[in-house]
């Protein structure tokens, strides 16, 4: 392998790595307090407090570090954070119009 195109490969890599990084960022956006009252009057979510009731049903005594609401791929997601009684943070994904979970993993 040459030096050139060794430095041809690398510089793909780091074009597609940065399109990957760039298309996820594009592709969530956080919605303002506003936007989400305006969404769960028209039915469109549930209430934040029913879905949190739900991921902390999965962690008993766990606590909540962090609540939001997201759009992802034209889908709203309320993403969780928890701080479980073990000391281990917990990240969850709730699909915001049904509840349904979509992600549960350790942060």
């Amino acid at each position: 392998m040459t030096l050139l195109s060794f430095t041809k490969r690398r510089a793909s890599r780091r074009l597609g790595l940065a399109l990957l990084v760039f298309c996820s960022v594009v592709m969530a956006r956080d919605l303002d307090q506003d936007e989400a009252l305006r969404l769960r009057q028209q039915g469109v979510i549930l209430p934040l407090e029913q879905l949190l009731q739900q991921a902390l049903d999965r962690y008993p005594g766990a606590k909540l570090l962090e609540a939001e609401l997201e759009e992802k791929h034209d889908t709203y997601i309320y993403e969780v954070e928890l701080l479980t009684t073990e000391g281990v943070v917990r990240e969850l994904d709730l699909e915001a119009a049904t509840g349904r979970l979509l992600k549960d993993k350790e942060d």
